[in-house]
């Protein structure tokens, strides 16, 4: 871990896991500033987590194919998880963070060993929002394309992946039209043309960035 973060000129807004910033990294990057994100997985569980055993077996699922070493969670559970969640979103707070980055949300649409629906998704992210918003976090909807016209009302912003590469970013400008941002990373491990997605992302009020798939430091933006 660096002694300090200081993102290109020109960046206004910084998403970060908690584990690999510090509390006073944050604070610099506030008094820049800068609108700093809290990467949190809601709907998995990633076995280097220090919280891990806090976890009944009971809600931990199938294996996430795409990354071996997360678990799927089961988000119909109100005894647990709610407040695990709640405590991983105190910390964001108690480090400095401005929001929080709800990732896995779409648990649902995946292999998960329990038969969660989109209903459930949505109840789940829609009490996560009222436990970020009662700390004082604001909180947005990654990914998930299907729920935004649920969720508009509800989150803070929206964080998409590939979501020129897939073709769907459209789905997500509800934000916009409510004027809320709209954050889109494209990946190097695809093929993509950056100038026209920058284009297309500009029209639509779009932040985009084109981002190496480890999330290394290395970044490009639009001109």
């Amino acid at each position: 871990m660096s002694e300090s973060v200081a993102p290109p000129e020109g960046v206004r807004v910084f998403d970060a896991d908690p584990d690999n910033v510090t509390k006073e990294q944050i604070a610099a990057l506030k008094a820049d500033g800068v609108y700093t994100i809290c990467y949190v997985s809601v709907g998995t569980l990633e076995n280097w987590r220090d919280d891990v055993d806090h976890f009944p077996p009971s809600i931990v699922g199938n294996r996430y194919e795409d990354w071996p070493d997360e678990n799927f969670l089961d988000i119909r559970d109100r005894s647990h998880l709610p407040a695990l969640m709640a405590e991983r979103f105190s910390r964001c707070k108690m480090m400095g963070f401005d929001a929080v980055e709800p990732d896995n949300m779409d648990v649902y649409d995946n292999d998960t060993g329990f038969p969660l629906t989109r209903e459930d998704g949505l109840r789940y992210i829609k009490l996560l929002a009222t436990t970020a918003h009662m700390l004082g976090l604001e909180i947005g909807q990654k990914n998930a394309p299907e729920l935004t016209d649920d969720l508009v009302r509800t989150m803070d912003f929206a964080i998409t992946e590939s979501c020129y590469q897939d073709d769907w970013c459209t789905e997500v400008l509800p934000y916009v039209r409510y004027g809320k941002p709209v954050f889109d990373a494209e990946y190097t491990d695809r093929e993509i043309d950056f100038e026209n997605a920058c284009r297309r992302a500009q029209k639509s009020l779009i932040s985009v960035i084109l981002k190496d798939r480890d999330l290394g430091p290395a970044r490009q933006s639009c001109r």
